[in-house]
């Protein structure tokens, strides 16, 4: 069983809060547009980080995340990409992933709108964490926590931070 903590969408905004809420997580995933590298160091000290880069991201998180990220958790593929869409409207630069080998649990950033959505046709559970610092059209800043245990997802929380 491990416990993520899921973010995106910092953009170099630090809450303490972060740290708070991840406290009982085993890993920590950043889905992109970290925005310095400070917040990436600051959440990589805490805990294990695995993230990708988003597209306000500089070369320096640049050469430490990639694009793409794809690796296993628990037995479970999981796939994250910062832009990505969601199901039915998938970002074409990565369909063609999905579609050839589709992973059990789909990572994306960028809308700043949080969404959690199981995929029927490629039997795959997406979710975007929807944006957790300051910078964007979003009213409430967010995070996700949930178990992978043995394949299995379960206990999701989505987190509001007041602010």
């Amino acid at each position: 069983m491990t416990r993520i903590g899921l973010i995106s969408d910092t953009h170099a905004y630090w809450d303490e809060k972060y740290l708070q809420y991840f406290e009982n997580c085993e890993e920590i995933w950043h889905a992109g547009d970290f925005g310095s590298m400070e917040v990436a160091n600051k959440l990589a000290e805490f805990r294990p980080l695995r993230g990708v880069y988003g597209n306000i991201d500089g070369q320096d998180i640049r050469r430490v995340y990639p694009e793409v990220n794809r690796f296993v958790v628990e037995g479970t593929e999981v796939l994250m990409k910062h832009i990505g869409g969601y199901p039915g409207k998938y970002d074409p630069s990565i369909r063609g992933s999905l579609l050839v080998k589709p992973p059990k649990l789909f990572i994306s950033g960028h809308s700043h709108i949080l969404k959690v959505k199981y995929d029927k046709t490629l039997g795959l559970l997406h979710i975007n964490p929807g944006a957790a610092g300051m910078y964007g059209f979003h009213k409430v800043r967010t995070l996700v926590r949930f178990i992978i245990d043995e394949g299995v997802f379960k206990d999701l929380e989505v987190i509001e931070l007041a602010g």
